[in-house]
């Protein structure tokens, strides 16, 4: 539904530079959309940075961000690699904080990692494709995040608590990782 509203606003200014914020709500708000939709939605195109504010006197006007393509991907890799970073100091934490841990935060913690680090891997995967289609040019973070992956799984299987942790934890990924499609 967000990028719904989103691409509604976007196109209402797109198509209608000259509106100012007063005239576009009447023009979304309520064939659209609820008041306070329209300003979560609105805050969160300008947050991502694809529309911008413009004041003149006591009116805005809302305006497309110019070259968003380019300022987008410069976002994803700044988004990225903050969070491979991130990722990479949380795990070295994790074997010594790991067992101090009850079960139920120990399934948290290894769901919330993993999901993370395979968002942060398609992260580096839309950057090689939108910088090169041809080549890898993240080859060693691809890399590095098997290999964290590896260390969490290796965390898991070696707590005291690993019969209990990895079907639940396995689990977990069945929601993330492709399912078998194939007719059996």
């Amino acid at each position: 539904m967000m990028y719904e509203r989103e691409r509604i606003i976007f196109e209402c200014i797109k198509d209608n530079p000259e509106l100012h914020h007063n005239a576009l709500l009447k023009l979304v708000v309520p064939k659209f959309m609820a008041k306070t939709t329209f300003e979560k939605t609105r805050d969160s195109l300008i947050e991502k940075e694809i529309i911008y504010v413009q004041s003149k006197g006591n009116m805005k006007f809302y305006h497309i961000t110019e070259n968003y393509t380019h300022k987008a991907a410069q976002h994803i890799e700044q988004t990225t690699n903050n969070s491979f970073h991130d990722l990479k100091l949380q795990i070295k934490r994790l074997g010594t904080d790991f067992p101090h841990k009850d079960v139920d935060e120990k399934i948290n913690t290894s769901n919330s990692i993993l999901k993370r680090l395979l968002q942060t891997d398609n992260g580096f995967t839309i950057l090689d494709s939108i910088k090169n289609p041809k080549k890898t040019l993240y080859r060693d973070e691809h890399l590095t995040i098997q290999q964290l992956i590896f260390q969490v799984y290796e965390i898991v299987r070696n707590d005291k608590d690993s019969e209990l942790l990895i079907p639940t934890i396995t689990s977990f990924l069945g929601v993330i990782v492709p399912k078998d499609t194939s007719d059996k």
